[in-house]
């Protein structure tokens, strides 16, 4: 299979996935949830989803345990948005992407603030 559909398939999961997320009503999913990343496997037969939460790694680890709860909801939305042949089975995996981007945000903020300190002594 060429790369090309894979890739397309990729994405055209990534896009359904963020608007499935919206509807799930586990309490345990973050309403703050996004998903970073998705991978699909060669054969179409698994999906790694990768999601932050911008609360950090704890509450994207418990969203997780929602998301494979709900799993089979979020599957058959899938397949009712996407019609492939084959629909591949999802895996989700919690990632603190977000947090440590807002980490590196601060650290760069906190150095742009010390030069224009110094700029003005």
């Amino acid at each position: 299979m060429p790369g090309y559909r894979i890739d397309r398939i990729t994405e055209d999961i990534k896009r359904e996935l963020i608007h499935i997320l919206r509807e799930v009503k586990d309490p345990r999913v973050s309403d703050m949830l996004t998903v970073v990343k998705v991978e699909v496997s060669s054969d179409l037969s698994y999906c790694k989803v990768y999601v932050s939460a911008v609360e950090g790694i704890e509450t994207a680890k418990e969203s997780v345990k929602g998301l494979k709860s709900a799993s089979g909801f979020i599957r058959h939305r899938l397949g009712d948005s996407l019609h492939l042949r084959k629909l591949p089975e999802l895996r989700f995996i919690a990632d603190d992407s977000i947090e440590k981007g807002f980490q590196l945000f601060d650290k760069l903020k906190n150095i742009q603030f010390s030069e224009d300190e110094n700029e003005e002594n």
